[in-house]
């Protein structure tokens, strides 16, 4: 969802809908909007990481 073109499948969703109701869907999908349009602003304005990553490095997901 995040990339230029968006590039969300009807398959991804499928496999949403099946673990997530209508209401949680729009929830995520809501929250993916807003972050991908808070890194782009602060892109926009040359802003950079605070370095918590640094401190806090989270598991590697496959």
């Amino acid at each position: 969802m995040s990339t230029t073109p968006p590039r969300v499948t009807d398959g991804m969703v499928a496999e949403l809908r099946g673990e997530l109701d209508d209401a949680v869907l729009v929830e995520l999908t809501m929250m993916v909007a807003v972050e991908n349009s808070r890194s782009r602003f602060n892109a926009a304005l040359g802003l950079t990481s605070q370095g918590f990553r640094d401190r806090c490095e989270l598991p590697a997901t496959a």
